[in-house]
């Protein structure tokens, strides 16, 4: 009987003992503010969304707050404030006060090997009653198909016959993903004031970089797929690749092994038949993982496709799948000027974020950050613009070698083909020389990468663009 009433009394006491909300963290992003609260153990919960004023309450079951909410920066975010409160049954009310009306997506994450039990609570930043964003948002548009094979400069099909349209043929877009962000911190590198190195910070810095030298080129127009420290989910970073129309796709990340010893950079392309090196399934297994960490509710509907889908996939493939391969291979040869590389050829792996079929993709590791040597380099800026200045330097030469028609590159390239070459002697000025020419002053500029600013100097050489 003693027995009897001692298991009783012991499973009266487990059954309402609280699981506790330990911490709890924001992560401000461009389009939308995630909460993520860290729990000790599993929960269940209610949510019930309120008007005038706007409110997202959350019940959650058996339940205690152990953390302040005090220091919280809700700054840039539809939340105005949050609120606690211990309810009847040992039940946990969060109210979150919001600015305005907002969708929302509330879901628990199960624990992995970097956290524990968490529960996210993703807010959109736009308002729901305005029929337009309240922020800028990014315009949406319907990728297309591209040619089934890069074209080559030799060859006249895909190059313009003339510059009459040079200022108005479009930029070459490049989208630069850093990899990781927000609650997945990626590889973790030695301590550096007391704090581990992390992958993320790292690579945005590179991203970063790679963002500014292309912005400076003429002709390339960069596109950051995240901006800051937040998650984006793999296929949401491919998405928004296809939504602006990207020309390249580059995933920036830095390795770790178990071996510290371990070191080198190297470039990836996808592989649909199986990595090409344990290594390579280790690693494309790893980044895969992502979304678990980075926390994303609920099953993925946006790998399913359709057979119309599949159809126009098969069409784009291999123009995909062989421009991937050329700017690796240039991107590579670049690394390998700055850097030790890891293998001397591209390697290929299943990496999801590189799946997308319209848009050529690739995927540099920077080096190891596991290794001691190489992640002293990888956290200076110094380094991280010579890594970025590598990468730049493999994809503006694979695209001056094999120009994108309607292009602002392939109009250079069709003028240089073409070109007359004319040197400044003393007395001449550009106004001069384009009136002589038949052309203009805006067009000798453009093709001759100079500025209003720019000196004219005896015995410089400059292209005259025909017509």
């Amino acid at each position: 009987m003693r027995v009897l009433l001692l298991l009783l009394l012991t499973y009266f006491s487990t059954s309402t003992i609280a699981a506790e909300i330990e911490n709890i963290r924001i992560w401000p992003a461009p389009d939308n503010t995630r909460v993520v609260l860290d729990i000790s153990g599993a929960i269940t919960f209610e949510k019930i969304t309120l008007t005038n004023p706007d409110r997202l309450v959350i019940d959650i079951d058996k339940s205690t707050l152990s953390t302040s909410m005090a220091k919280l920066d809700f700054s840039n975010s539809p939340i105005r404030a949050v609120r606690s409160s211990q309810r009847s049954g040992n039940k946990l009310r969060l109210v979150l006060d919001l600015a305005y009306k907002t969708s929302h997506k509330i879901f628990s994450l199960p624990p992995n090997a970097s956290y524990g039990h968490r529960l996210v609570i993703d807010l959109s930043n736009y308002q729901l009653t305005t029929p337009t964003p309240t922020k800028g948002a990014v315009k949406k548009t319907v990728p297309t198909a591209k040619s089934s094979t890069p074209s080559k400069v030799s060859q006249p099909k895909n190059t313009l016959s003339s510059l009459s349209l040079l200022d108005s043929q479009r930029d070459i877009i490049i989208a630069i993903d850093a990899g990781h962000g927000g609650e997945d911190p990626g590889a973790l590198g030695p301590k550096y004031g007391g704090k581990k190195l992390r992958e993320k910070h790292v690579v945005l810095g590179i991203a970063k970089e790679l963002q500014a030298l292309i912005k400076k080129e003429p002709g390339f127009e960069p596109l950051l797929t995240r901006t800051g420290d937040y998650y984006i989910s793999l296929r949401g970073r491919t998405k928004k690749a296809r939504n602006a129309k990207a020309d390249l796709f580059i995933s920036i990340h830095a390795d770790a092994f178990k071996n510290s010893k371990a070191k080198g950079a190297s470039v990836w392309i996808l592989s649909s038949s199986g990595a090409s090196s344990e290594m390579g399934r280790l690693l494309a297994q790893k980044e895969n993982e992502a979304d678990l960490i980075g926390g994303i509710g609920g099953i993925s509907l946006e790998d399913k496709e359709d057979d119309v889908a599949m159809t126009l996939i098969d069409m784009s493939m291999n123009y995909s799948q062989s421009a991937g391969l050329g700017v690796a291979k240039e991107v590579l040869n670049n690394i390998g000027k700055i850097a030790k590389l890891h293998k001397n050829h591209v390697e290929k792996a299943g990496f999801v974020v590189l799946k997308s079929p319209d848009v050529p993709s690739i995927l540099v590791e920077t080096g190891f950050i596991s290794n001691p040597g190489e992640a002293a380099k990888l956290r200076t800026k110094t380094y991280q613009k010579q890594m970025a200045t590598a990468i730049f330097k493999g994809l503006k030469s694979y695209f001056y070698s094999y120009p994108i028609a309607n292009t602002y590159v392939a109009s250079v390239v069709e003028a240089k083909r073409k070109q007359i070459s004319y040197k400044v002697v003393s007395g001449d000025t550009l106004s001069a020389i384009a009136q002589r020419f038949g052309t203009s002053v805006k067009r000798l500029q453009s093709v001759n990468k100079m500025t209003n600013k720019s000196v004219l100097k005896v015995g410089k050489k400059l292209i005259i663009p025909t017509t």
